[in-house]
């Protein structure tokens, strides 16, 4: 049985993301399952904005459902198993088609942190080539264990990876972490477009970005609290 907590937390943080418009009808989020780190949980596939507990699936790290012939996974969601196998310190994946961050993805311009709130992208996010692994003729999407392996070589030990006209993935210790990079993910993008047209930006420093991504991550709940209680209709 998958801890309670973390349903309720993959839904919030499901519905958050659809809320910001992170995500639309597409893209997903995930969660590893306590004291199973071979498994991690994630919905159908359905539209995030539209999830509830009901709709979860537990997977195994091949990307398969622990629970044959039930309701159909996401098709991309190798990206997730395949992070998952490499990366024994991420617990929460999230992945999204912004159309703030695909520019960054198909041209030179690399997203670097230009603000405190970007911080954890550190020295720049890399970009995946799926040309590299897939050749020229693919559809863009991470239907296999093979180009899952490939993104989460990409990704390496950062918080963030681009995808060539395709999106972004994000992942963190949990999914309130998780959930934070893609939103600034989201708004770093719009806020270096903007810079760049006013003229050359000033970027933060690596030793500012990691300073500020430490203390922003200190304070997640904050921002948790803020959007959960904006999708549960808690606000005052």
């Amino acid at each position: 049985m998958a801890d309670q907590q973390l349903v309720d937390d993959l839904v919030t943080a499901s519905r958050i993301l659809s809320h910001l418009g992170i995500v639309d009808g597409f893209g997903h989020v995930s969660v590893r399952c306590a004291g199973r780190p071979d498994r991690f949980l994630m919905s159908r596939s359905m539209p995030p904005g539209l999830v509830t507990a009901v709709d979860i699936l537990e997977l195994d790290l091949d990307g398969e459902p622990i629970t044959p012939n039930g309701p159909r996974p996401h098709l991309e969601r190798y990206i997730h198993s395949e992070i998952y196998r490499r990366r024994a310190d991420v617990n929460a994946v999230v992945h999204s088609h912004s159309p703030s961050v695909i520019p960054f993805t198909v041209t030179p311009v690399p997203l670097k942190p230009v603000y405190h709130m970007s911080g954890f992208l550190g020295e720049g996010a890399p970009v995946f080539e799926i040309r590299e692994t897939a050749g020229r003729c693919s559809d863009m999407l991470i239907r296999d264990r093979e180009l899952g392996q490939a993104l989460a070589e990409t990704l390496g030990v950062g918080a963030v990876a681009l995808m060539r006209g395709h999106g972004f993935v994000t992942v963190g210790a949990d999914v309130k972490l998780a959930v934070l990079y893609a939103v600034y993910t989201e708004l770093g993008a719009r806020v270096q477009t903007t810079a760049l047209a006013l003229g050359p930006v000033n970027f933060l420093t690596p030793e500012e970005a990691t300073n500020a991504s430490a203390t922003n991550d200190g304070g997640v709940s904050k921002a948790w609290d803020l959007w959960k209680a904006q999708v549960s209709g808690d606000l005052p």
